[in-house]
Formats: structure tokens, C-alpha cells, sequence
């Protein structure tokens, strides 16, 4: 399984970036799928996951009515657009499987860096 996550930059505060992540092998119907993200000097911290079984989505508090996950099958891809983004997002943003979305990652990716700064 491959987990490729794209689309991270700089970008100012209230700013929006979507990042990308193309899921190669992935077995869709056993695996969840989401996003975490780690600052420097910081543990990892959950940020959304999506349930493979009806596509709800569970997001962190701190990113709730800001970030949205989407994904399409089709292109084996998911997607988190971020809207009015806060300096305290500044982290790499990985893309994970998960067997449980209130579990740990169980597998991810090389991450994208986003870096929210005036």
C-alpha cells in the first residue's frame, strides 16, 4: 500500500490549501482512511478519518467546520480542503490507513509540509 499526500505549501493566515493523497493497493472496503498531522515538537495529532463502511467522517475539534475530506474512489484518491487556516496548523500532514478511526495509523506516507505564516 501506498499512501502519497500532495498539495502542501505556504500559505497566509485565512488562507485555504487542498491537499491530495493517491491511495495505491489500498484495499478500500477493509481499511479506513484519514489524515494526521505533526508539528515540530509536537505529538501526532488526528485531524480526520473517513469510515470505508458509509463515508461519515470524524474530524479533530480543532479543525471542525474549517477542514473538509472528500474523497473518489474512481481515482483511488481523497482529498482535505482547508479553509481559514491558523498559524497553529503549521505541521507536515501525512495520510494514513486506519482499522479503526478512533484507533491509531496503521500505515501512511510520506507527508506534505504546510506552513500557515504571514
Amino acid at each position: 500500500v501506498q499512501l502519497q499526500a500532495s498539495g502542501g505549501g505556504l500559505v497566509q493566515p485565512g488562507g485555504s490549501l487542498r491537499l491530495s493523497c493517491v491511495a495505491s493497493g489500498f484495499t478500500w472496503d477493509y481499511y479506513n482512511i484519514g489524515w494526521f498531522r505533526q508539528a515540530p515538537g509536537k505529538e501526532r495529532e488526528g485531524v480526520s478519518c473517513m469510515s470505508s463502511s458509509d463515508g461519515s467522517t470524524y474530524d479533530a475539534d480543532s479543525v471542525k467546520g474549517r477542514f473538509t475530506f472528500a474523497r473518489d474512489r474512481r481515482r483511488n484518491t481523497v482529498y482535505l480542503q482547508m479553509n481559514s487556516l491558523k498559524p497553529e496548523d503549521t505541521a507536515v500532514y501525512y495520510c494514513a490507513a486506519y482499522v479503526n478511526c478512533n484507533g491509531p495509523p496503521v500505515g501512511w506516507g510520506q507527508g506534505t509540509l504546510v506552513t500557515v505564516s504571514s
